[in-house]
């Protein structure tokens, strides 16, 4: 049986690649090979030799459909993840694309068995809440004005009562607050939709903050383990937004590669949706301690440097109930996923220059702003 995975140069990608082979499968992967991801267009040589590997944009519809020829399976996770206000290029790469492989299959009665796709956690948003006296909220984004107050936690809309208590969110929710978010919604309902429609048998996998090895260095949007690993690897003190207070769910890519076996052999699977997380909610100051233990900081204690990023997330930890009724768990913890990614940033031989081409980055792009409480 051949694999196509598209993005399987990536993170992602290519630790699923890996475990394929392991099973004895033939593993096709197609990828662009993106700057900032890959550096000079090149291919990473954690890929393995045995890999059939196709250089080619998941949009160009030649190179799409002969990668998909003689595929029996499919991973979609080639996708466009950016800070940038390229709003259209969101929708293009991340659900144009997904259209393309459903309308080839379908018109060229390709045997496809089924196909996976990469979602998101930033399809749910600020995701659940419940007001004082319980009932269900999906707020907002928090407005910029309330952040350069420094008044952190999201307010209780007209009509529901606050204090509101963030609440482990299930597949059932939809709130994204921004364009990455939005596409990998309609991703979903593209896959979900045609592969129900035609007969494909299709899989929607909303990953949260997936962590470990082969995450690339040069990504903005690749999140904290990456920068607060890279600030202890320098002896620099970590940037820490808002107060630290902010609860995240951190997944081990190990674990992700699981699910995503998982659902490629379980008929159960077949057109739904599930999260995939680390069933446990962390403090983004709480995780920084944890990468401080790693990294050998002793007597670290976080502290915020008076600065939010425009755009985040208050608190989100996905629910994943509905994946583990099917016999999966995550089984690493958040203290594992840091040791290996510190294994992976000795393999970079210029730490403090990406360090540094991150900071420049953010700043150059406005999303790390200062807190006015005046």
């Amino acid at each position: 049986m051949r694999v196509l995975i598209t993005g399987g140069a990536g993170f992602i990608g290519s630790h699923t690649a890996d475990a394929l082979l392991r099973e004895g499968y033939q593993v096709r992967v197609l990828d662009s090979l993106e700057e900032p991801v890959h550096p000079g267009h090149a291919k990473p040589a954690y890929l393995d030799p045995r890999i059939e590997f196709i250089k080619g944009d998941v949009r160009n519809e030649a190179v799409l459909l002969d990668a998909l020829r003689g595929s029996d399976y499919v991973y979609h996770l080639a996708a466009f993840q950016d800070y940038l206000p390229t709003f259209s290029r969101f929708f293009d790469v991340n659900v144009t694309s997904t259209a393309l492989i459903y309308e080839l299959i379908v018109r060229e009665k390709l045997p496809v068995k089924k196909v996976i796709v990469a979602s998101s956690q930033a399809a749910l948003g600020e995701g659940l809440y419940h007001d004082a006296n319980g009932k269900a909220v999906l707020p907002d984004i928090r407005p910029t004005e309330q952040l350069e107050r420094g008044v952190w936690e999201v307010q209780a809309p007209k009509g529901f009562s606050g204090p509101l208590q963030w609440q482990p969110t299930d597949e059932t929710v939809a709130n994204p607050q921004n364009q990455y978010g939005l596409s990998k919604i309609a991703e979903e309902r593209v896959a979900l939709s045609l592969g129900k429609r035609y007969g494909i048998p299709s899989v929607a996998m909303r990953y949260s903050i997936v962590q470990g090895p082969r995450q690339s260095f040069y990504n903005a949007y690749s999140g904290a383990c990456r920068v607060f690993s890279l600030s202890f690897h320098l002896g620099r003190e970590p940037m820490i937004y808002e107060d630290g207070q902010q609860v995240r769910d951190f997944v081990n890519v190990q674990d992700v590669v699981d699910a995503n076996l998982l659902v490629l052999r379980d008929e159960r699977a077949d057109y739904e949706m599930f999260n995939v997380g680390g069933d446990k909610a962390h403090t983004v100051a709480s995780f920084a301690t944890v990468v401080a233990e790693v990294f050998g900081a002793k007597g670290y204690q976080a502290q915020p440097c008076g600065k939010f990023r425009f755009g985040d997330t208050r608190h989100i930890c996905s629910d994943v109930s509905k994946l583990k009724s099917l016999g999966w768990k995550p089984t690493r913890t958040v203290h594992q996923s840091v040791e290996a990614y510190k294994a992976w940033l000795s393999t970079a031989d210029n730490a403090a220059q990406i360090l540094d081409y991150c900071n420049q980055q953010m700043a150059a792009l406005n999303v790390v702003r200062d807190v006015n409480k005046a």
